[in-house]
């Protein structure tokens, strides 16, 4: 691994910390192949919990755009798709996967907190899925699942920023509480998880977990093969 995913192993506990504080801990291609590295090697080396945080201001501003348009679209899109999968890795781990979000946390890293089963929030965080702007469908049957059809509809379709309080009204922080506090939070989402064996903890999280990756990644595909990918992108980051 990269210094740019630092994990740290605590016994059955392991932390992934986006460490590109100088990016926002955008996702780069590097980086979210290290992320989908670690998420399968977590139960394979028998860890029942997986965080992930992100070092300095933000846990992540999402797809890193640094140097887009010397990229292909071909480039591009293999991008969003190694993303979405590591977002259905996150959401189907049989690891119990807990999010740590702070500062302004956008696009594909809102969708990587949402894949997360536990959703912990600064008071001060504030999220943001533009996706659509440029026309890319990420994440969005698991934001709905969160949020409600409405609710979706409404933060995608306005792609506006809603803070944390709205996130935690919405269901999609469960928690707000100050850095000092998400090791208190850590350690109880640790002893539930530990209140049944692992085969028993696997069975639960596959049996409660709505299983639409291929529809998922069908519609990604889509959204990212239509001709003028690039353009849109170049579009959006000009009216941001």
């Amino acid at each position: 691994m990269s210094d740019e995913l630092l994990i740290n192993k605590d016994g059955s506990c392991w932390t992934l910390t986006l460490n590109r504080p100088n990016k926002m801990n955008a996702l780069s291609a590097s980086v979210v192949e290290s992320l989908i590295a670690a998420v399968d090697a977590a139960p394979q080396q028998h860890a029942q919990i997986l965080v992930i945080r992100g070092a300095g201001k933000t846990l992540s501003a999402g797809f890193d755009f640094t140097d887009v348009q010397a990229q292909s679209e071909g480039d591009i899109v293999l991008r969003f798709l190694r993303i979405e999968m590591l977002l259905q890795k996150v959401a189907n781990s049989p690891c119990l996967t807990v999010g740590l979000a702070h500062g302004r946390v956008f696009g594909a890293g809102a969708d990587l907190f949402a894949a997360c089963a536990k959703r912990y929030a600064t008071p001060d965080s504030s999220f943001r899925m533009p996706g659509l702007h440029f026309g890319v469908v990420l994440g969005t049957r698991r934001l709905a699942a969160i949020v409600g059809n409405d609710a979706a509809r409404d933060i995608l379709t306005s792609t506006r920023v809603f803070d944390a309080a709205q996130a935690q009204r919405l269901g999609f922080c469960h928690t707000l509480s100050e850095m000092a506090g998400w090791s208190a939070l850590i350690e109880e989402a640790a002893a539930t998880a530990r209140c049944l064996p692992e085969p028993s903890r696997r069975v639960l999280f596959e049996l409660t977990q709505a299983n639409n990756n291929d529809s998922d990644l069908a519609d990604l595909a889509r959204s990212v093969a239509a001709p003028g990918l690039l353009a849109r992108i170049k579009q959006f980051r000009e009216k941001k």
